[in-house]
């Protein structure tokens, strides 16, 4: 498969992530691609959530390879993190599920590895702003790509892309969060999937049906809504996903919790000014 379309290359937009703790335990998340560009300069990075590798003694990404520029399906790198390196930055705000990890120093570790990686990132043509988030409607059909589960295509090494539907308006904040709701499956694994607003062969905006393919990053998705005992729901962080057997009694009802992309946007810009531009792009 060659990212010849807009739905192919967003299957190249996100990176498989897992992780060890110090006790031993180990789990499965998804990152993504994302650049963000000021004044000339582009900043790649690797986006997720903080959860999902705050507690890793060590951290894979895995990559898939390319040559002469194509993408190697079912040809893999596995690159690992040490957290003594402390690389990711996490947003300022304690409470916002978000952090980074600069592009490019990881692509010089991969090149002295011999290593070329293929990565389709999510571009600043389609990153929402707060003007856009205001134009979006208040149901709006999503989608978001990751490894729900830990489940992806080993075989060729992508991730799985499902749908959904906004289950608040993104352009208010949820319960005064930079957060809306997602009616969406999100189990865990989906931890740091990026979620688009995308339509293809026609939309509707301002209550017009408009005719073309739509494409806009809104968001990571980071938490879920849980059932507990009969009547008690609670917001917990999408879990990562476990290689263990457990069983578990809270119910997923289907809500999932996305941090807009306006989020993504600031733990860039305050990542960029921590290192003043140096060693990012």
């Amino acid at each position: 498969m060659k990212p010849t379309s807009a739905a192919k290359q967003l299957f190249f937009n996100t990176v498989k992530i897992d992780t060890k703790t110090a006790a031993g335990g180990s789990g499965t998340g998804t990152g993504f691609s994302f650049v963000y560009s000021e004044n000339g300069e582009h900043y790649p990075f690797i986006v997720t959530n903080k959860h999902v590798v705050s507690n890793a003694v060590e951290t894979g990404i895995t990559f898939i390879t390319k040559k002469d520029g194509k993408p190697q399906l079912g040809n893999g790198f596995r690159l690992v993190i040490d957290r003594s390196l402390d690389l990711w930055h996490g947003h300022p705000d304690e409470d916002i599920d978000v952090t980074v990890i600069p592009l490019a120093p990881l692509e010089n570790s991969l090149k002295e590895l011999g290593q070329e990686v293929f990565i389709q990132p999510v571009s600043e043509e389609i990153i929402a702003s707060h003007d856009d988030l205001k134009g979006l409607d208040a149901l709006e059909e999503i989608t978001f790509i990751g490894y729900p589960n830990g489940l992806w295509d080993s075989k060729n090494l992508t991730p799985i892309m499902r749908k959904g539907y906004t289950a608040t308006p993104i352009e208010l904040d949820f319960q005064g969060r930079p957060i809306f709701l997602i009616d969406a499956s999100v189990f865990p694994g989906s931890s740091g999937s990026p979620v688009f607003v995308f339509n293809q062969g026609s939309y509707v905006k301002d209550g017009n049906i408009n005719l073309g393919s739509r494409l806009i990053f809104v968001g990571i998705v980071a938490e879920v809504f849980v059932k507990q005992d009969l009547n008690d729901l609670l917001e917990i962080s999408v879990p990562v996903a476990n290689k263990k057997l457990v069983t578990i009694s809270n119910q997923m009802i289907d809500i999932g919790v996305v941090f807009k992309s306006t989020t993504v946007i600031e733990t860039i810009k305050s990542c960029i000014n921590k290192y003043e531009g140096h060693r990012l792009c």
